[in-house]
């Protein structure tokens, strides 16, 4: 008899049939194939909880090794940026997950319904590994099989509603309530984050961002630095850096011009600060991620 990682692995591979990264029908569900080990990427991770159903990944989150594999699940608590790489992967065997994005609002109305207590504890991670107990993974197995069924709105949200109730009070909950907590440092770090990401066109200033999110600008910034390992400087650059290999990507954008639609002032900069994050030139990074080809 299979087990039920197994059958939501035979699902996923049913409805991704190559490698890549694959939107379902049901609505803030992802699922993702990948049929080779690969190098160290950059990448962010976003708010997701991913069921990890075969194969194996390691990530560098600043000075943290987490390796994951079947039977674990990983929460990111926030836009967070990594590097990462599968470790374990073949066309027999493919690494597959299946990626469910978290929305806070949601979560916090059930911290609220829910009474849970609300401890913070400032050494929480908020990219963490944890086993997948058998309760999860029967939400999550209910959930994947309504994959290849008639959409039904209705019954996805509640399931989803289920899994977000046993993830904050399961192993990593705490870190759940500490994103979702008004007034906590990791609730101001995810405002930052957002008034970051609007604005990652213009020139930082980290009193103005501090005072968006009410901090002083020292303590503001060594939060920052905890929650996300890098420091604002730091993570404005990649934001910008991603979002020009976005654009050059589409195809209507070259180098130059994208490097000045992100924000750059200089193509030259552009060009050195893009092949330290990607390892290559921006015009030889986009013809191997197009192509495929080393």
């Amino acid at each position: 008899m299979q087990s039920k990682y197994e059958i939501i692995r035979d699902i996923i591979l049913r409805n991704v049939p190559d490698a890549g990264n694959y939107p379902c029908s049901i609505k803030g569900v992802r699922l993702v194939r990948r049929d080779k080990s690969t190098d160290f990427a950059k990448c962010f991770y976003n708010p997701t909880c991913i069921l990890v159903l075969q194969g194996k990944k390691h990530i560098l989150y600043g000075n943290n090794h987490l390796v994951y594999s079947k039977g674990q699940c990983v929460i990111s608590c926030m836009d967070i940026p990594v590097s990462s790489r599968v470790v374990e992967a073949s066309p027999y065997e493919p690494f597959v997950v299946l990626i469910l994005e978290l929305d806070f609002n949601l979560i916090s109305q059930l911290i609220m319904e829910s009474k849970l207590s609300h401890a913070v504890d400032d050494n929480e991670k908020c990219l963490a590994v944890m086993d997948t107990d058998e309760a999860l993974l029967d939400a999550f197995y209910r959930l994947a099989c309504l994959i290849e069924k008639p959409y039904d709105e209705f019954l996805s949200s509640i399931i989803i509603k289920e899994i977000y109730y046993r993830l904050i009070t399961g192993p990593l909950g705490s870190q759940l309530q500490l994103i979702s907590m008004k007034g906590t440092y990791a609730n101001q770090i995810v405002q930052a984050i957002g008034y970051l990401k609007e604005n990652f066109k213009e020139k930082l200033n980290i009193e103005d961002v501090a005072k968006q999110v009410n901090m002083a600008p020292s303590t503001f910034y060594r939060n920052f630095r905890r929650v996300t390992q890098v420091s604002p400087l730091q993570y404005q650059k990649q934001l910008r850096l991603y979002e020009a290999q976005r654009l050059m990507l589409s195809g209507a954008y070259n180098a130059e011009s994208a490097a000045y639609v992100v924000g750059y002032a200089s193509v030259i900069q552009f060009s050195r600060e893009y092949k330290k994050m990607f390892g290559n030139p921006p015009k030889t990074d986009i013809k191997i991620l197009i192509t495929g080809c080393q």
